[in-house]
């Protein structure tokens, strides 16, 4: 063939690549606009401060798009609640370190598109101006919020003319319905604590935050789970995503559950302390330290701005009237079967069945406990905790100690 006709050809085949090569990079941009629709990139918060003294305070959150935000009230404690869309939070913790009027400030994801900014107040306070201002350069967005102190009979109007619940945004998912489980199947929710907004304890070593220590040791643990003949085990969140205690308590009734472990790793003054700890609910606390445990355990929803009457009445009065005595003796059965299980095995705390009046430990007809794995605040521990070979035996050996519950309660009629 001629030169110039094999140029020719070379050519017409060159731009037949680009042409196919074109409308490729087309649907693939398509198909990735496509797949955006309703799935928006979160929001990005880069930067914060605060300032003011008792009698006001100015904070200012500084994001990347403009943000859409709704101010509400919370009493007792007073709280300020900032909704926001879904937002990763990229700031310095010195950032919004609480000063004037505020002696807490919390911010993190509430459940799917949503998250939330809690300012605990000293007082009655009021948000007197509240706006998105955009950057000059037009490329960045400051939310503004002033708040000033004011009297209790001020504040007491502003909860009363607002409508707002706090349930809406706080329990917003888009887990699907509780599916039905097989016939004679014993199903176990797995339940690791915190989640978004509420990051739980946090390590003394590597800093590593509770919420995520606790879903990878579930994750390890509903493997292990599934491995038994005739289980079915199910994580309450499998993502970091905040679910108040009740809504806890709640999704591991919907799905059937015949027990109930909630996974944690707290923290302590004393760091010495170390072990792991199973926990059973009691109107009455074992000890100082259960009642220490329980009372920083239960201000999960406080923590993320949730009201108390939010809770549905049968859960929010089981602490009052313990009336399901069975329930409890099959929680005391599991816990000291756990407890067996770890002996000689893994490191245990002195006493390490203790009970306390945890809130999502309250299912009136779920066995429940609350098992410690270790505390973060004592170095070997939270090595320990960090470890996924640790965890991978820990998981082994609730394993055996959830089939010999099963077994006894099977005989015995549960």
């Amino acid at each position: 063939m001629p030169l110039a006709k094999r140029l020719c050809s070379l050519r017409s085949v060159m731009w037949w690549r680009r042409s196919l090569r074109a409308v490729a990079f087309a649907v693939a941009a398509l198909t990735a606009s496509a797949a955006g629709v309703g799935a928006a990139e979160p929001l990005l918060a880069f930067g914060a401060r605060i300032a003011g003294d008792d009698a006001r305070t100015r904070i200012v959150v500084e994001f990347d798009r403009k943000p859409e935000f709704s101010i509400h009230y919370v009493a007792n404690p007073v709280r300020v609640i900032v909704d926001l869309p879904e937002t990763s939070f990229g700031l310095k913790p010195q950032s919004l370190e609480p000063r004037g009027l505020f002696d807490a400030i919390r911010y993190g994801g509430m459940g799917v598109g949503t998250s939330r900014l809690v300012l605990s107040a000293k007082g009655p306070v009021e948000v007197s101006h509240a706006e998105v201002k955009a950057e000059e350069d037009g490329k960045s967005f400051r939310l503004v919020l002033d708040a000033e102190r004011i009297d209790q009979a001020r504040f007491d109007e502003l909860l009363g003319d607002q409508q707002w619940t706090g349930t809406v945004r706080a329990v917003k998912t888009d887990r699907p319905v509780a599916a039905a489980k097989e016939p004679g199947a014993f199903v176990i929710a797995v339940d690791p604590g915190h989640g978004g907004i509420d990051t739980g304890a946090i390590g003394s070593v590597t800093k590593t935050e509770e919420k995520h220590v606790t879903l990878a040791f579930a994750e390890e643990l509903v493997a292990t789970l599934k491995r038994e003949a005739g289980v079915e085990a199910f994580l309450t969140r499998d993502r970091d995503e905040f679910l108040s205690l009740p809504q806890r308590v709640q999704i591991a009734r919907q799905k059937g559950a015949n027990l109930f472990i909630s996974v944690h790793a707290d923290t302590l003054k004393q760091k010495d302390i170390r072990g792991a700890t199973v926990y059973t609910i009691s109107d009455k606390a074992s000890d100082h330290l259960a009642a220490n445990l329980a009372e920083r355990e239960n201000l999960s929803d406080e923590i993320a701005g949730i009201p108390l009457q939010s809770e549905p009445a049968e859960v929010a009065d089981i602490l009052i009237d313990l009336t399901r005595r069975e329930t409890q003796a099959f929680s005391v059965n599991l816990a000291r079967t756990v407890v067996s299980s770890f002996e000689g095995q893994i490191k245990l705390i002195n006493n390490p069945h203790r009970y306390a009046g945890f809130r999502v430990l309250q299912a009136p007809d779920v066995p429940s406990i609350l098992l410690e794995l270790g505390f973060l605040s004592n170095k070997d521990d939270e090595k320990q905790l960090l470890d996924p070979e640790w965890r991978k035996k820990v998981s082994g050996l609730l394993a055996v100690a959830v089939r010999r519950y099963r077994d006894t309660a099977v005989a015995n009629g549960g």
